[in-house]
């Protein structure tokens, strides 16, 4: 097959790397952008924070780098690759404390129980059952893993034979230890274990025992009445019962603080706040941080422009230093329209939403999808996506991520587009004020709904329930 030459013209659309730097620069955080604001100082010689300064600063600056040449800039610090950089400066003043900052060092909840596993009288074998057993534990305490599969655990990779039966036996030591619950196989299991360390001989927890034993099918579906006639309690005793259950802990694992994980910080993007009947846009100082090309790069590649590029030291670093400056600038204005884009998102955002803002009333949001504020802003809908993915914003009311404030629509029969959110407010408020004794199915939170002019049907209300978990009737009993 003879090779063929021909011409082709078509039309592609391609993004700029500052178009790419942008869309990635949306959709950080706030805690996000000052991390990769220092990343790019400490990768880009020629970005500096700070703000630029005017014509008289500079001179000033200028004539104070007159006396200082022998601090001048070197550009061959970055151009060999065989430099010898200093990893210690002692430039402290006798005055300056030398501070060191103490690192928090904790155990986690596996270190906690292998600390009490060293003060049991093990052999070396049950030593190693036991740390096998409790290398098996999730995060909640549980031991998910069946008693067969860790006997065959054991036997391919530790080499050890033993049996079920003696591995239940060093199950039962685990759960002897702090917390209480820990190791268990099962929900049940779990609350029983802390039972039984606080059986003193009260009525109360002896009832509670026997319900997570013999009934406990019927305590997780709230059948009441069937507990009750098998155990000929009433209800006062019943509730007793329930009470002392519920103060148990399900995740023992959990109850420990490094076992809960660590909790991100929110910081809000935004203020939105009312004066005098107006409302007030800020946006976080720390989305608008000052920064500049370093003016050092500036006259440097000055002087390379106007100097006869000779050799080939002198064009890498002609280019470097362009390189540099261009990166820098690229990052600026990036950050620059970040902030913009930003802002005038947020701006239609909270006059979409005004009479929300000004009361603070739930129901009074407004339906409203990306592209309402797409249309408004004249931004395409991916960018208004990018800017209300991971930003809050501060109101009186609280700290909101920016996707609370979108919802879809629904029309009453009136014919008025509301808010979802106004009917789940409606439909929270209507399960809050309910008989407890008799809670609303969801077939009749829809005919309430309906009686207040919202026509939805009966999975709707379902899924709304969910969306705001809420259980369903049968779990929301109480006596």
């Amino acid at each position: 097959m003879a090779l063929k030459q021909h011409l082709q013209q078509k039309l592609e659309q391609r993004l700029s790397p500052q178009q790419i730097q942008l869309m990635k620069l949306l959709q950080v955080p706030t805690m996000e952008l000052e991390q990769r604001i220092k990343q790019e100082i400490e990768e880009n010689p020629a970005l500096e924070e700070g703000a630029e300064k005017d014509e008289d600063e500079l001179e000033e600056d200028e004539y104070d780098d007159a006396d200082n040449d022998e601090e001048e800039f070197d550009i061959s610090d970055y151009l060999d690759d065989d430099a010898d950089y200093k990893t210690q400066v002692n430039n402290k003043g006798k005055d300056d404390d030398d501070k060191v900052i103490p690192l928090s060092i904790d155990h986690s909840f596996h270190d906690r129980l292998h600390d009490q596993l060293n003060l049991l009288s093990l052999s070396d074998k049950e030593f190693l059952i036991a740390d096998t057993i409790i290398g098996n534990l999730d995060e909640s305490g549980y031991l998910k893993r069946e008693i067969d599969a860790i006997v065959d655990d054991l036997a391919f990779s530790s080499n050890v034979e033993t049996s079920e039966e003696e591995v239940e036996n060093i199950l039962k030591l685990i759960q002897d230890l702090d917390p209480a619950g820990v190791g268990a196989r099962n929900l049940r299991e779990c609350l029983l274990l802390q039972l039984n360390r606080r059986q003193d001989g009260d009525i109360t927890k002896y009832t509670a025992k026997k319900i997570l034993e013999e009934l406990f099918e019927e305590f997780t579906k709230k059948h009441y009445d069937k507990i009750k006639k098998k155990l000929e309690i009433d209800d006062n005793d019943l509730k007793e019962a329930i009470e002392e259950i519920i103060r148990l802990n399900p995740k023992p694992g959990g109850s420990t603080k490094e076992s809960s994980g660590n909790v991100a910080q929110i910081v809000p993007d935004f203020q939105v706040y009312e004066r005098e009947g107006q409302l007030q846009l800020t946006i976080n100082g720390r989305n608008a941080p000052e920064l500049k090309v370093s003016r050092d790069y500036k006259n440097m590649l000055k002087k390379y422009a106007e100097g006869a590029k000779t050799t080939k030291s002198d064009k890498e670093a002609f280019t470097f230093v362009k390189q540099k400056l261009d990166g820098a600038k690229w990052f600026i204005d990036a950050i620059k329209q970040r902030q913009n884009t930003l802002l005038l998102t947020m701006d239609a955002i909270m006059n979409y939403q005004k009479e929300y803002f000004l009361s603070g009333d739930e129901t009074k949001l407004k339906p409203m999808i990306l592209k309402d504020i797409a249309e408004k802003v004249d931004l395409d809908i991916s960018t208004i996506s990018r800017v209300a993915n991971s930003k809050y914003v501060q109101t009186s009311q609280g700290i909101f991520p920016l996707k609370y404030f979108f919802s879809e629509s629904l029309s009453t029969d009136s014919g008025e587009e509301v808010s979802t959110r106004e009917v789940k407010k409606i439909l929270s408020e209507a399960v809050e004020g309910e008989n407890k004794r008799k809670p609303l199915t969801d077939e009749k939170l829809a005919t309430l709904l309906k009686d207040k002019g919202y026509n939805i049907a009966r999975r709707t209300v379902a899924k709304y329930r969910e969306q705001l978990n809420i259980p369903v009737a049968r779990l929301r009993k109480e006596l």
